[in-house]
């Protein structure tokens, strides 16, 4: 089988992994693990579909917005058709977000959010459509124009207490990266009684191994956490003045945010709107972020404990995405080139294994099979991918652009890869590793 052949093989292996997990409306990311839609999944998803199946691309985003909240946010998951013997955990009874007068009380969802990617993904669709495509795919995005608007002008008012202009994240699920060292020492300072809540049975360890899920000590937390939501009705004032013990002014969340608004920016001027207000705030995010956030010691973005009032310098790779916003300058990013060019991340021609690492390898919480804590991430390569492009490093941004292409043919659809071997742990079928994946190879034809 010659290169084109194995191209277009995969292609098909890849949408067919989308036609098993799409649902008449939305894509879940793997039917066994995760059985409904999660926000910033569908907006990865929709990225591939954007490259093959424009209307499909358009429902996926439809589904997701069908459940923003009156008040503009857009939870983290949507229980579409949830039933009480399901088999994911913490389900919609759990939640009970109909506590809160904002929340819809169909479909039924989640009460936190996750990162605002979503404007990212309506562009994509909008510049991938072709001349033929383009009239309906603006009218789309004349559509989703207005959600979009009234789920960052709510990340901005609700996350931003102090007008910093940067906007806190109150979970570790909030952040996409559930598992990550980055949350280590905010929840060592969490007081949980042990078997806080009776009753309460993990089920993320029933189709994954759990020694590459998150500790139970760990997800003792997380619920802990939805509790202190959900008892405060999940009114935001009250959860952060009643003194939240998760307050994260979070590296990757106000990248998406960021570039959410450049392309927001880039959707106004499209749409005949005025793109000044949203080029004003994600200039005013890009500050903050290079004002606050910037580790100059270790050369990459650090987040901000906000209960304590001091940095977390855990080295994530989630710490170098503003490069895909382009918030650094050159030297920064220069310095932060450097640094993932070394074995701690493996981005350099030399390094061996498959880059880059969600966690500095050399760092002892590094784990190659651990959620979040070392493997190998598809989007996030995808996202690290497109920043160094931006700042004119093809080489390594090609190294990437390759592993996105490798991994898959060799570990499978999973949903992390072990960045030593290249073998796929976590969920199987995974919808965003072949949606990306699609995305990278369509650049090629």
């Amino acid at each position: 089988m010659n290169a084109s052949q194995e191209t277009t093989a995969l292609l098909q292996s890849a949408r067919e992994v989308l036609d098993e997990n799409w649902k008449d409306g939305f894509t879940v990311p793997a039917q066994n693990q995760y059985p409904y839609q999660w926000s910033w999944d569908s907006a990865f998803i929709a990225a591939g579909y954007a490259r093959y199946d424009r209307e499909r691309a358009q429902r996926e985003l439809r589904s997701l917005f069908s459940a923003q909240w009156a008040d503009g946010r857009v939870p983290h998951i949507v229980f579409h058709n949830a039933t009480p013997d399901a088999s994911y955990f913490p389900g919609p009874e759990f939640w009970q977000t109909e506590r809160n007068p904002f929340a819809p009380l169909s479909p039924r969802t989640s009460g936190i959010v996750q990162p605002p990617n979503h404007a990212t993904a309506v562009l994509h669709i909008v510049r991938c459509a072709g001349e033929e495509g383009e009239k309906a795919a603006l009218a789309f995005a004349g559509e989703m124009f207005p959600k979009l608007r009234a789920w960052h002008d709510w990340l901005y008012r609700e996350r931003d207490p102090r007008g910093e202009g940067v906007v806190y994240i109150i979970h570790p699920w909030e952040s996409g990266q559930d598992n990550s060292p980055l949350w280590d020492p905010v929840l060592a300072r969490m007081d949980v009684p042990p078997a806080h809540f009776s009753g309460f049975r993990r089920r993320d360890t029933r189709a994954v191994a759990p020694e590459e899920r998150p500790l139970d000590s760990d997800y003792d937390r997380y619920i802990f956490l939805v509790d202190f939501f959900r008892q405060r009705g999940y009114d935001e004032r009250k959860i952060f003045g009643d003194g939240c013990p998760f307050l994260v002014q979070d590296v990757l969340f106000n990248t998406l945010l960021c570039r959410a608004e450049q392309d927001m920016a880039e959707l106004a001027r499209l749409l005949g709107e005025n793109p000044a207000p949203f080029e004003a705030r994600a200039r005013r995010t890009a500050d903050a972020v290079n004002r606050k956030l910037w580790d100059g010691d270790r050369g990459y973005y650090a987040d901000y404990d906000l209960a304590s009032e001091k940095p977390i310098p855990m080295p994530a790779l989630a710490g170098f995405s503003p490069l895909f916003a382009r918030i650094p300058g050159e030297e920064r990013a220069e310095t932060m080139l450097r640094r993932l060019l070394t074995p701690s991340f493996g981005l350099g021609a030399e390094q061996k294994g498959y880059p880059a690492s969600s966690y500095d390898r050399e760092a002892p919480e590094y784990s190659p099979r651990r959620y979040w804590r070392g493997p190998t991430w598809i989007q996030m390569n995808w996202l690290l991918m497109h920043g160094l492009r931006a700042y004119g490093r093809n080489d390594q941004a090609e190294r990437l652009r390759r592993t996105i292409a490798e991994l898959p043919a060799k570990g499978g659809f999973r949903e992390y890869f072990n960045p030593e071997t290249g073998e796929g742990h976590g969920a199987h079928r995974f919808s965003w590793t072949a949606a990306l994946l699609i995305d990278v190879l369509h650049e090629q034809l």
